[in-house]
């Protein structure tokens, strides 16, 4: 099955093309353009360099958070377009359980984080069983220090990997010590590829998605919905 997958979630936009477990290409583009301007020239540019025609792909797959609210929303929607346009079966990935994924064969829990910003991770605890990825806690937004609270009462060794490793390694390492692993800097940022993969494995057992009903998974309401909530308080004031 040829499967074109796509990650938005974060600020470091990714594509992907599978061929049944093989990855034929995947594109990052770590820059300063928004993601409704590069992510549809990027996938051209992957198939062009592919040698596949988008009528070649037989599946779509895509990250849905937790995640950038404006990269989310640009991704799902696109993928939602294409699906639609093309009619082909499309497959949302949870961006954590990607993260996770990365890390198939851990010997400890493995822990994703990604910077939410105002000093929380996006998280949750994995492990894996048979080949198969198991998720022990709900998606969430949680300060570093409540997270460490978390784990330090779970016990043992977790291995952490996602892009909050850099503004929060010093602090998770100083409250769980010999505990804290971390990933190296390869494994930071969501991959296209292990989007794919997952969703692979998710077609193979039935699990394609309506795509009208596909949205993103924000964990946290977005900083205008808090705005509207604060001016609905005040008004009552």
């Amino acid at each position: 099955m040829r499967l074109l997958a796509v990650e938005s979630s974060t600020l470091t936009g990714a594509v992907a093309l599978l061929e049944g477990d093989t990855v034929v290409a995947e594109s990052r583009l770590n820059v300063a353009v928004t993601h409704s301007e590069r992510l549809l020239t990027a996938v051209d540019q992957l198939l062009a360099g592919a040698r596949w025609r988008l009528g070649d792909v037989e599946a779509l797959a895509v990250a849905v958070g937790p995640g950038s609210f404006t990269g989310l929303r640009i991704g799902v929607s696109t993928m939602k377009s294409l699906a639609f346009a093309t009619g082909k079966p499309l497959v949302g990935i949870p961006t954590l359980d990607a993260l996770a994924w990365t890390l198939p064969f851990a010997a400890h829990p493995v822990c994703p984080i990604l910077d939410a910003k105002k000093g929380e991770v996006y998280t949750a605890l994995y492990r894996t069983d048979a080949g198969r990825l198991e998720r022990l806690w709900e998606y969430r937004a949680l300060a570093p220090a409540e997270l460490a609270a978390r784990l330090r009462e779970a016990g043992g060794p977790v291995v952490f990997v996602g892009d909050g490793i850099g503004p929060f390694r010093e602090l998770l390492d100083a409250a769980l010590g010999a505990a804290a692993r971390f990933a190296p800097p390869a494994h930071r940022l969501p991959s296209a590829a292990t989007v794919g993969d997952l969703a692979r494995q998710a077609l193979a057992r039935g699990e394609a998605a309506d795509p009208g009903g596909l949205v993103p998974l924000y964990v946290r309401r977005s900083e205008a919905e808090l705005g509207r909530g604060r001016e609905r308080v005040a008004s009552r004031g």
